[in-house]
């Protein structure tokens, strides 16, 4: 977690930002961040209840009922995945930013309420799959995440704003283009999601091999901090 400066004195904002525009420091966003993501990735778990299981007589009745739970595990796996990858976006992310302003606040609680609905809507995406919104809830909650996450980037990096410090022009350019990806890859699993359910998540796999495409053609610069600020 990145160190961050103690708030401006009043009448000098951090960075020369407008004296009307309240600057603060990162330190309580990102405790609190961390404590959101900590609790949703925890209570997902809770998706998965053993009181499906019947009476069970033999082991093999013991297989069968486990079985069953599958689906509901799998969900809880790629849910939890996801808010991982989330939290590290957002890690990386604040190891450049040490300054938020009000809009930042807003969209990092706006992207929070997307990250505390993730049980709810895994739960339905296992119970009622079955029927197109069943489907398509939960990538489209990650979609919304995601994009209040980018939002939140391109309104920190914007050099006007100076909330953003350590990366490189190339570095920060790369880490747009990496959540504008995510978020065309996002948007792909919604669609894929009304047809398919759960397994269009898998989409995000070829994340590796949408990165090397657009390193070949040149929409990624070359850079020795990319990986930090992506």
């Amino acid at each position: 977690m990145s160190s961050s400066p103690e708030p401006a004195p009043q009448g000098k904002p951090a960075g020369g930002a407008s004296p009307r525009r309240t600057v603060l420091s990162t330190r309580r966003l990102e405790s609190y961040t961390d404590g959101v993501f900590a609790i949703a990735a925890t209570l997902l778990v809770l998706n998965v209840s053993v009181d499906s299981i019947g009476v069970v007589t033999s082991n093999a009745e013991f297989l069968h009922q486990i079985s069953a739970l599958v689906p509901s595990v799998l969900n809880v796996v790629i849910s939890f995945l996801l808010l991982s990858l989330l939290w590290l976006i957002h890690v990386r992310q604040f190891e450049f930013i040490p300054r938020v302003d009000t809009t930042i606040i807003w969209l990092n609680n706006f992207r929070l309420l997307g990250v505390v609905l993730v049980p709810f809507t895994t739960s339905l995406n296992d119970e009622l799959s079955r029927f197109l919104l069943g489907r398509i809830l939960l990538p489209l909650n990650f979609f919304v995440i995601l994009l209040f996450s980018t939002w939140q980037w391109f309104h920190a990096s914007s050099p006007r704003r100076r909330l953003g410090e350590g990366a490189s022009a190339a570095a920060v350019h790369n880490a747009r283009v990496y959540n504008v990806s995510a978020l065309a890859q996002a948007f792909a699993v919604v669609l894929l999601a009304t047809l398919v359910g759960s397994p269009a998540f898998f989409l995000f796999a070829l994340d590796p091999l949408i990165a090397l495409v657009l390193r070949r053609a040149g929409v990624l610069r070359p850079t020795p901090d990319e990986a930090a600020a992506g």
